[in-house]
């Protein structure tokens, strides 16, 4: 009898092993082909365009070919496609951003990080979310073509919205930093006027606050500072932005619309009231140019500069 308690007991404890050997195989597994994947991809498009068409299809193409395996997210701002274009146009951008961090809270494939991408004004958008919204985290951010300081002029619209485009002209020029105009006009919510920097500080609903303009939250800053990298992309022959400084944060001199400063040139390095010293600092900043108009890249030039930071 005593033997065969013992001999019970024994394999009880084999049996025990066994399983706790077993699954702790499969854990590591898992841990281990967790650490393999592609990191998942979170895309913002820009102005006139929908998370889905054609223009933005190929951005979605192109990291699925160039990262094999990657789960790619492409913000859709709308119930349909049209919807997602006039809200491109229309929707307030607060109200943008808060819909975008809503989402990426609820997508379970997000929530160990992601890196994203925005194109165009959904560059300082995405940029936005990385500020305000922490979790899921953020890994790296890249821009591209983005109006990190605003812009002060539309000289070129996407051919099917150019009848938009004018209007939008027209009612910059009758007050852009009015409320009605500000509150349902996005291109207004970063219409940055050299001209009138008090009004556009003191007025604008989403650049200004951003950037930092009126007051420091040092959340964002502390927020944005959790990336890995920010990598900026300027187009040297960009017809889009004006100016196209912005694209790397930097703009137009007070007081005129001619000559430029640089980020580093800028209150809001200088200050650091973003944190964009201390990253650049840190190494973790990243200005990269492409010789070409407004989003204009080779698939060759991609695979070269931006999937490094995609894996």
């Amino acid at each position: 009898m005593r033997l065969s308690k013992m001999s019970t007991h024994g394999r009880g404890w084999m049996l025990l092993i066994f399983w706790f050997s077993f699954f702790w195989e499969t854990v590591s597994w898992k841990t281990a082909s967790n650490d393999t994947e592609p990191v998942p991809v979170v895309i913002w498009h820009g102005m006139g365009d929908s998370c889905c068409k054609a223009f933005t299809l190929k951005f979605i193409k192109l990291v699925k070919e160039t990262v094999p395996g990657s789960y790619v997210l492409s913000l859709k701002i709308g119930k349909s496609a049209t919807e997602e274009i006039e809200n491109s146009y229309f929707m307030n951008v607060n109200h943008q951003v808060e819909m975008v961090c809503n989402i990426l809270s609820k997508d379970n494939k997000l929530q160990n990080g992601y890196n994203a991408m925005g194109f165009s004004q959904g560059g300082q958008f995405i940029r936005a979310v990385a500020q305000r919204c922490p979790s899921p985290a953020m890994k790296n951010l890249i821009t591209f073509g983005a109006q990190h300081q605003g812009v002060y002029g539309l000289p070129h619209c996407p051919g099917e919205s150019s009848h938009i485009c004018n209007w939008i002209r027209k009612m910059l020029n009758l007050g852009a930093y009015s409320s009605p105009i500000q509150q349902h006009l996005v291109q207004a919510e970063y219409w940055h006027d050299p001209l009138n920097e008090d009004l556009y500080r003191n007025n604008s609903i989403f650049l200004a606050e951003i950037n930092q303009e009126r007051r420091i939250n040092e959340s964002y800053k502390e927020n944005l500072m959790k990336l890995n990298k920010f990598v900026m992309v300027k187009f040297l022959k960009d017809l889009t932005v004006d100016p196209v400084d912005s694209e790397w944060f930097g703009f137009y001199k007070a007081g005129q619309a001619k000559d430029t400063y640089s980020l580093q040139e800028s209150v809001l390095y200088q200050e650091d009231r973003l944190g964009l010293k201390a990253m650049d600092e840190a190494g973790k900043l990243e200005f990269l140019t492409v010789d070409g108009d407004h989003l204009q890249f080779s698939k060759e030039w991609f695979i070269n500069n931006i999937v490094p930071y995609l894996k």
